[in-house]
């Protein structure tokens, strides 16, 4: 069906924009914050994204309406913002149910994640470039978590944040693959599935989710002052 992957982003938007109108999930002031935050951060993705497309993976247009921008189809586009959107969404009832409370262990192994642009580059070289790029990019995400001063990743409430990105992916991407929407060129890969999704969709989305998660937290609290956590 055409209008398969426009459905799909329409699903996964419904989460916020139905229960952010309800006291108990209010989110309606938050939405200028989450748009700043997808749009800024679907820039690079977007260009990746277009650059690769007939090379690492290609669109079923079985599945999508044929519009076409940037050499990708619309509903990819769209799929920069919607799952973003409700991502925060998450975050943000996970930060209303749960305090900064750090993760110890995480300011001593965090340096170790500085070696994943290393990785990556390593990658890119030996032809795996999916792989390669999908390793850089969530290194960057680690070292602007750190740089920035929002230190997501030494909260626990974070962890469990990342535990629910990994079952979204599950879903998400295992739709997507499984029908499937998005086709891979292996060649570009590890060639290693969870059930029909490559490894590496597992960094790639969390590496999206986590920048996004990053400018949110700073748009949302810069007048505050309230992070901390060195």
């Amino acid at each position: 069906m055409i209008y398969e992957y426009l459905i799909f982003n329409i699903i996964v938007l419904s989460g916020p924009l139905l229960l952010g109108w309800l006291k108990p999930f209010y989110f309606l002031n938050r939405w200028p914050k989450v748009l700043a935050s997808a749009v800024l951060v679907s820039i690079p993705y977007l260009v990746w994204d277009s650059l690769v497309t007939g090379l690492h993976w290609e669109f079923n247009f079985h599945y999508t309406t044929g519009l076409v921008v940037l050499n990708l189809p619309i509903e990819e586009i769209l799929f920069f913002i919607t799952v973003p959107a409700a991502c925060l969404f998450t975050w943000e009832m996970i930060s209303r149910r749960m305090d900064e409370k750090p993760v110890s262990f995480m300011n001593r192994i965090r340096p170790l994640f500085y070696l994943l642009p290393v990785a990556g580059t390593i990658l890119l070289i030996y032809g795996k470039q999916y792989t390669g790029l999908a390793t850089f990019f969530l290194g960057l995400a680690v070292a602007l978590d750190q740089v920035i001063k929002t230190n997501l990743l030494l909260q626990k409430r974070f962890m469990f944040f990342f535990a629910l990105s990994l079952l979204f992916t599950l879903v998400f991407n295992g739709y997507l693959t499984w029908r499937p929407v998005v086709v891979y060129n292996e060649l570009y890969q590890l060639d290693l599935r969870i059930f029909t999704i490559p490894i590496e969709d597992f960094w790639y989305g969390f590496s999206m989710i986590y920048f996004n998660t990053i400018l949110y937290e700073k748009f949302r609290t810069r007048k505050s002052g309230s992070l901390k956590l060195a």
